[in-house]
C-alpha cells in the first residue's frame, strides 16, 4: 500500500471515529440507528472478549428486508459456542434446535426484535448512553493492569429468545447478559457487573484444586471475594454496600446488627455440597427469611475483608493462590465477630 493510502485511510478511520462520538454525544441530533452502527462488534483486551451482538440482532431489521445473513456472521458465528452448547444444553433437546443451527438462529432472530422493538430500543439506548464502548475498554484495560492473571473469556451482550442466564453462563467462554431480562439494571451490570464477573474467571481456575472445591463455603469465598475486587477495583469510590450486590445502606446495615448469629448459625453448612442448604439458598429455608439480599455474598465479603483487615490492603492478592478454607481460619473473622470493635468498614 502506497503512503498517501495509508494516510488516506488514517484520515478516513480518524474522521469515522470522531463522527460517532459526536454521535454519541448528540441524541438530539442524531437517529437511534446511527448511534447504534457506531457500537463496535466486540472489544478486546488480552485474551477477553465482549461481544455487542444486540447490536446485529437490531440492524438485521433495519435494511427494509429481514438481513438473516448478519445474524448468521455477525450473532451466531461469533459466539457459537455458547449457542450451541451452552443454551442448547440449558432448554433441553426440544430447542436446541433454535441455538445450534443457522436457520434455528435466523428464525427466532426474525420475530423477537419486531415483538419487542420499544423495549428492545430502550435497553440499547441505556447501553449506548453510558458510552458502551468506552467503558468496556476501560474496564478490560484496568482489569488487565490491575492483575496479573490472563483469563480466557467470550462475553455476549445479546437479546435472547429464552430467559434463563440472565447474566452469567456455563464456562468463562460461554458467558452472557441478557438485555431482555428486566431483572438487571444495563448500567450497573455492564459497569459494575463485568469486574465482578472477570475475576470469577481469573481465581476459579486458580482454585481448581482446592479441597474444598464445590462447598458452600467455597461458593461463598468465591462470591465474597468478587464483590471486594469490584469495590476495589473502583479504588474504594463506591460503597462497599453497592459492592455487594447493589444492596441498599439499609440491607447493609440488617447484616452488621445480625453478623455474629449469622455466621454462627450457618458455619455448620459450610461443608455441604448439595447446595441446598441455607446458606446458599437462604429463601428455601426458615433460618433468615427477612435477609435482604444473597447471604453467602455478604458473607464472603466479611470474610474477605477481615483478611484484608488482618494482613493489609495490598493482601488481596495473596486469596488467588490460597484455599478457601484458609482464607476462613487466617482471617481472624469468627475470632473478631466476638468483639467486633471497631468493625471494619461498618459505615458501609
Amino acid at each position: 500500500m502506497s503512503k498517501a493510502k495509508v494516510i488516506a485511510l488514517s484520515c478516513f478511520l480518524m474522521m469515522f471515529s470522531f463522527s460517532c462520538k459526536e454521535k454519541e454525544n448528540n441524541n438530539s441530533h442524531d437517529t437511534f440507528i446511527e448511534r447504534l452502527e457506531c457500537v463496535s462488534d466486540s472489544i478486546q483486551v488480552d485474551e477477553i472478549v465482549v461481544l455487542n451482538l444486540f447490536k446485529s440482532q437490531i440492524l438485521a431489521h433495519m435494511a427494509g428486508t429481514f438481513d438473516s445473513l448478519m445474524i448468521i456472521e455477525k450473532v451466531y458465528i461469533p459466539h457459537r459456542e455458547l449457542w450451541n452448547n451452552c443454551y442448547g444444553m440449558i432448554f433441553g433437546e426440544e430447542n436446541a434446535s433454535k441455538f445450534n443451527t443457522s436457520h434455528g438462529m435466523v428464525e427466532w432472530n426474525r420475530r423477537l426484535y419486531p415483538q419487542n422493538q420499544d423495549f428492545f430500543d430502550q435497553r440499547a439506548t441505556e447501553l449506548m448512553a453510558i458510552n458502551l464502548d468506552s467503558v468496556l475498554e476501560s474496564t478490560l484495560k484496568k482489569f488487565s493492569k490491575l492483575t496479573p492473571f490472563k483469563p480466557r473469556a467470550r462475553i455476549s451482550i445479546l437479546f435472547a429468545p429464552l430467559q434463563g442466564i440472565g447474566f452469567g453462563g456455563c464456562t468463562s467462554e460461554e458467558f452472557c447478559f441478557e438485555l431482555n431480562n428486566r431483572e438487571y439494571d444495563v448500567a450497573y451490570t455492564v459497569e459494575k457487573g463485568i469486574p465482578h464477573e472477570l475475576n470469577h474467571f481469573a481465581y476459579e481456575p486458580l482454585r481448581a484444586y482446592d479441597p474444598d472445591q464445590g462447598t458452600a463455603l467455597f461458593l461463598t469465598i468465591d462470591e465474597g471475594f468478587a464483590c471486594y475486587f469490584t469495590w476495589l477495583f473502583f479504588d474504594g469510590q463506591i460503597s462497599l454496600h453497592e459492592a455487594v450486590e447493589n444492596m441498599s445502606k439499609e440491607d447493609w446495615n440488617w447484616y452488621l446488627e445480625n453478623e455474629k448469629r449469622i455466621f454462627d448459625t450457618l458455619k455448620p453448612y459450610f461443608s455441604d455440597k448439595s447446595g441446598d442448604n441455607p446458606l446458599l439458598r437462604n429463601d428455601n429455608y426458615a433460618l433468615f427469611p427477612e435477609a435482604p439480599k444473597t447471604l453467602y455474598y455478604w458473607l464472603g465479603f466479611r470474610i474477605v475483608q477481615s483478611y484484608i483487615r488482618t494482613f493489609g490492603e495490598d493482601a488481596w492478592m495473596d486469596i488467588y493462590n490460597m484455599n478457601v478454607r484458609e482464607v476462613l481460619e487466617k482471617s481472624k473473622y469468627e475470632f473478631y465477630l466476638q468483639d467486633p470493635s471497631p468493625a471494619p468498614g461498618a459505615s458501609g
